[in-house]
């Protein structure tokens, strides 16, 4: 099969790493070892109908497409991760014009986002793209209870998320190393890993950082690892210095995804509570690498992590659950071997 493959959030090889990229990126790999498949456009969709500049470049990239994909004997359009931040606006009407069946991997469907007036053009062309899809596929259960709502039963499957466990195996070489280097001993490593910009992923890490200084408070021997890096690391790491003891925590910057199963392998724990979290790739690779994790079960953890069987989830409104599940890992190395 030939398929044309397109990203309206954010185009493959984007500067800014994300768990939506990496999927995209693996979808396109997976597909490519058994099909022939092309990135038909670099065009980022997201708030595009807030930058009028931007619709210019819409309508080149509409061009573009009909001009290449005319040559290219298509089979299929295939558009990954359509939502109203970032609508597929290119390839309902580029497919329609190429006589293409129209696809989409992650498509979302929010209600509650035509109720403001800055994002209902997102939710209305976002929509109507869904609408025009001969099939959408979904990573979670939540999505898909969402999309039921607006297509038909046939025109839905549900595809549980997934990763190359090869890739995050642990690592006892690994592991000692990264730990001489902390100069850690007999501490248990709770480890956290976002990107560091505004909003819920730096509230994440700051959560983090008070349960464990509730649990350094209380006694218990334990080292924070906190990997990643953005335009708030500063304002987090002055933060962990009002907070946290000297020496009990280390931000070891971004790390690149190829490395990052050597640190989930030298952790003991991984934490994060995902705050808004659409999936959590780093829950996945946390647990193909032996590490129980704790997070909030509201939305992606609750996605990715098993209650009680790959790690402990906990009500996002409830920030002293989340802090007595990294307690209990903490204190009980056979639970965390179990998890």
């Amino acid at each position: 099969m030939n398929i044309a493959y397109y990203m309206p959030f954010k185009p493959m090889g984007h500067r800014h790493p994300s768990g939506d990229l990496v999927i995209g990126t693996e979808l396109y790999n997976f597909l490519h070892e058994r099909h022939k498949i092309e990135l038909v456009s670099k065009l980022r969709c997201r708030w595009i109908f807030l930058r009028p500049r931007t619709l210019l470049h819409l309508i080149t990239e509409r061009r573009k497409v009909l001009r290449d994909g005319g040559t290219r004997s298509y089979d299929l359009w295939l558009s990954y991760h359509c939502y109203y931040k970032a609508p597929d606006l290119l390839g309902p009407w580029c497919s329609k014009k190429l006589g293409l069946p129209y696809v989409v991997f992650q498509g979302i469907y929010s209600t509650k986002r035509r109720r403001r007036l800055l994002t209902l053009p997102g939710f209305l062309l976002n929509r109507k793209a869904l609408l025009s899809a001969a099939h959408v596929f979904t990573n979670k259960k939540k999505d898909l209870a969402n999309l039921q709502r607006l297509l038909p039963e046939d025109r839905l499957s549900y595809i549980a998320p997934g990763l190359h466990p090869q890739a995050f195996t642990f690592d006892d070489g690994r592991r000692q190393e990264l730990r001489r280097h902390w100069q850690i001993g007999e501490e248990t490593v709770v480890m956290t890993a976002a990107m560091m910009r505004p909003g819920v992923k730096t509230e994440g890490i700051v959560r983090v950082m008070e349960s464990c200084a509730e649990l350094l408070r209380a006694g218990l021997p334990l080292r924070l690892i906190v990997a990643g890096d953005g335009s708030c690391r500063a304002l987090l790491e002055k933060k962990a210095d009002t907070l946290l003891p000297p020496g009990s925590v280390h931000f070891v910057g971004q790390i690149a995804r190829d490395e990052m199963a050597g640190y989930y392998s030298a952790a003991d724990i991984f934490a994060f509570p995902g705050f808004e979290e659409s999936l959590g790739m780093v829950y996945l690779e946390a647990q193909s690498c032996n590490l129980p994790v704790v997070a909030c079960g509201d939305w992606g953890g609750g996605e990715a992590v098993i209650d009680g069987q790959t790690g402990l989830l906990t009500p996002a409104a409830d920030p002293a659950r989340f802090t007595q599940a990294i307690r209990r890992l903490v204190e009980d190395r056979c639970l965390r071997g179990r998890l």
